[in-house]
């Protein structure tokens, strides 16, 4: 049987550079009727851990660290017994949230998750953030990109830690390289294309 993707849109703020903005954040459960990842932790951890229901969690994926992504990730993972996993690049922004506690693993690029009888493999793709990270589901033609690539371009890099011309190397060299055909599930909004944004990055200048 193929895993299933579930997605759980949760709402609540994002904090950086001392701004704050609403937000509404998509959440991202990948597996079968036994087991599942969840990708991101944001906002309101009941409504995860209800999504969930009785399934084992293998792990907490983080895409990376600002706080609308990973702000229900500790009490998530405590409730499940489930590890968090982030990239270790953004331990600095982890540790805005979360000052007394580690990530209990760290990710890194090419690093794969077995769930389901699927595999999700890391691709780090700074420039969002120094460890933004996507996760690849080849057997279901998807690819889950966190704030680094949405639906009409590259995510955001106006704050700190984040760099322009970084954001678009890597999507550039690390996600339009995969099938046109790839289905992109974002970290905000709709989802999109590689094939569709292969032709709005087309015309950002290099």
């Amino acid at each position: 049987m193929a895993v299933t993707i579930e997605n759980l849109v949760t709402s609540g703020t994002f904090s950086l550079d001392g701004g704050t903005w609403d937000v509404d954040n998509n959440v991202w459960i990948v597996g079968n009727d036994e087991e599942c990842v969840i990708i991101d932790a944001p906002h309101d951890a009941a409504a995860i851990i209800n999504q969930v229901r009785s399934r084992k969690v293998k792990a907490i994926l983080l895409t990376h660290a600002h706080n609308d992504h990973i702000g229900a990730a500790r009490e998530v993972a405590d409730a499940l017994g489930a590890p968090v996993l982030l990239n270790q690049e953004d331990l600095v922004l982890w540790e805005q949230v979360y000052p007394d506690a580690k990530p209990d693993r760290y990710h890194a690029d090419g690093d794969v998750f077995e769930v389901g009888g699927a595999t999700l493999k890391a691709i780090h793709t700074p420039g969002h953030s120094p460890g933004s990270t996507c996760f690849y589901l080849e057997s279901e033609g998807t690819v889950f990109t966190g704030d680094t690539l949405f639906n009409g371009g590259p995510g955001a890099t106006g704050r700190s830690y984040s760099d322009y011309p970084t954001i678009l190397t890597s999507i550039r060299e690390q996600l339009l390289t995969l099938p046109a055909e790839t289905v992109v599930r974002t970290g905000h909004g709709d989802s999109t294309t590689i094939g569709a944004e292969q032709e709005t990055l087309a015309k950002v200048p290099e």
